[in-house]
């Protein structure tokens, strides 16, 4: 039952192609159909050749010999058709499945990945995607005409003996519980190897991310033999897989035969008296051998089972989790900016309690700098008002508007967030600060780009906004790539803007410049700058002061 309950999570993942996939059925039952004449007409020339029939055959050599070679060519067009629509038909489902993969995960919120390495979650798209998809078409669908050949196998060997069909029914269920009985170790190897498989492509995506860190504390060695250990490990179990497999098909082969042997033994005597004729042999032969294969084929589709179920587990560990509801709720209307946190009490999990009953309002159109001990919760409390995550009790509310009911698109479209940590595409300039409002004019990236203190810096590029800036940024110093991330915050024109140490990176220079070009700005909306400095703390109304989940006022420096 609980594998059945995972071939339907399968299913269900997977949303196949059902067109596709019966057609490919059809024409593999068509290719097996084929495929069974061709015993029988082994048989009829055997008979023609050895038996030497008094009466003239019903077909003669040349015709039989010519049936068999229509036979065979249709057989391998149909091999060729199944095999190209097979493929054409994993992919298309593996495109598909990878999509919705990928939308699911880019749902899913922050705290979902706090816990989980990048590594193993492209692992989840490239890896375990496409072992599920290709299970199915290469597998699954190809099991229900294997069935049918092994039992118009079985039928055919019955018109020509009953007793040797009775003997092939009896062991055909022993000859499964072997197969299944030699490949049980395969499950726990194929969990472990696709665990590794994460591990392994976990620690390059760390390390090529973290490449200058590496390099500064010449830890090259270190982390190629980690990944070196880690990679091994990897090929040992993919080893002993192939090994598995490798050791379970011949064995299935050799039980196979041994069972067509064992049955040409009982009947031994029925060939010796001549009840059985020289063709009938040669087409019984040939018939156990095709009834064999779908047979012997379940002891590799058994290890590919054992896989795909794995995958499975993994995949669908993350499609239960529970997705932001960006279309729940009510859209929030145009707001003034208000901001109102009331009871508000929050901890990140297996952790004490950041906020027990926090209260605070800013006004709208105020400036508000929040201060405090690093680990204070500054950062959550711009995360909770973002809803990146949610408070274990109490509200926050914008314009009197409870955030907790409205659409998530309808929240963070007011809300310019610039985060201490600076996160940009590997694209041009431009395509940057567009990632704010992609449909903006060139006109409101340069008022962006100039408001942010990056016109200057952008124009000195080679190509100026069409300059190439590399993975997050890399050819841009630290406070270029600051200033970027706040023309691409302002060029929404947010009602609400959040400075999460927007000005760490500046010059004390740019800093003062910023200050002293931004009060206008910051005097048409509301504003939460989160900084120590004391030049952006000019900028500020009020500052408040969070220490042990608690806000209290300083004065502000003018």
């Amino acid at each position: 039952m609980k594998a059945l309950h995972q071939y339907r999570q399968i299913f269900a993942i997977l949303t196949p192609p059902k067109k596709a996939l019966l057609l490919l059925a059809v024409l593999l039952l068509i290719e097996n159909a084929v495929a069974l004449v061709i015993p029988w007409l082994a048989g009829q020339f055997t008979k023609l050749l050895l038996d030497r029939p008094t009466a003239p055959p019903p077909f003669s050599y040349q015709q039989i010999l010519l049936v068999w070679f229509v036979l065979l060519t249709v057989q391998g067009l149909f091999v060729y058709l199944n095999r190209s629509l097979a493929g054409a038909t994993t992919e298309r489902m593996l495109a598909r499945l990878r999509t919705r993969l990928y939308d699911h995960l880019q749902s899913l919120p922050l705290a979902f990945y706090h816990g989980r390495k990048q590594g193993e979650i492209l692992s989840l798209l490239s890896n375990d995607a496409a072992i599920l998809s290709s299970f199915l078409t290469v597998s699954l669908v190809p099991l229900v005409p294997h069935i049918v050949i092994a039992l118009s196998s079985l039928g055919c060997i019955l018109l020509i003996s009953p007793q040797i069909a009775a003997l092939a029914g009896l062991l055909i269920p022993i000859f499964y519980l072997t197969t299944k009985i030699l490949g049980r170790g395969i499950r726990p190897l194929t969990r472990q190897y696709i665990t590794q498989y994460a591990d392994t492509f976990s620690i390059a995506q760390e390390n090529l991310t973290t490449l200058p860190i590496i390099k500064s504390f010449t830890r090259e060695d270190v982390e190629s033999r980690r990944f070196q250990d880690s990679n091994t490990e990897l090929a040992r179990l993919s080893a002993r897989y192939l090994q598995h497999q490798a050791r379970l098909t011949p064995l299935v082969k050799l039980i196979s035969m041994a069972i067509i042997l064992f049955i040409l033994w009982i009947v031994s005597d029925d060939i010796a008296s001549g009840q059985l004729r020289t063709g009938d042999i040669v087409s019984l032969i040939l018939y156990g051998m095709l009834l064999t294969q779908p047979v012997s084929r379940l002891a590799d589709m058994y290890g590919q089972t054992q896989r795909a179920l794995t995958a499975a587990e993994r995949l669908v560990s993350v499609f239960s989790a529970e997705a932001e509801q960006y279309a729940g709720g009510k859209p929030l209307p145009p707001v003034r900016g208000e901001i109102r946190f009331a009871g508000v009490a929050f901890s990140y999990p297996g952790n004490t309690e950041l906020f027990t009953h926090l209260d605070f309002t800013i006004n709208a159109g105020e400036t508000v700098a929040i201060t405090g001990a690093n680990g204070a919760g500054k950062s959550t409390i711009a995360h909770l008002l973002m809803r990146f995550a949610a408070p274990d009790k109490g509200t926050i509310s914008i314009d009197g508007h409870d955030i907790a009911d409205v659409r998530l698109d309808s929240l963070r479209s007011q809300i310019g967030l610039v985060q201490q940590q600076v996160l940009l595409v590997n694209s041009s300039v431009m395509d940057n600060i567009l990632f704010g409002r992609y449909q903006a004019d060139d006109a409101s990236v340069i008022r962006a780009a100039r408001a942010s203190h990056a016109l200057s810096f952008i124009e000195a590029l080679p190509h100026g906004f069409d300059t190439l800036i590399g993975d997050q940024g890399v050819k841009l110093s630290g406070g270029q790539k600051q200033r970027l991330s706040l023309a691409r915050a302002l060029i929404k024109d947010p009602a609400i803007l959040i400075l999460d140490e927007a000005t760490a990176m500046f010059d004390p220079e740019g800093e003062e410049s910023f200050v002293k070009d931004n009060r206008e700005l910051f005097a048409n909306r509301t504003v939460i700058l989160i900084t120590h400095r004391p030049a952006s703390l000019e900028l500020a109304d009020r500052i408040l002061h969070l220490e042990n989940g608690r806000l209290t006022p300083l004065e502000p420096i003018r």
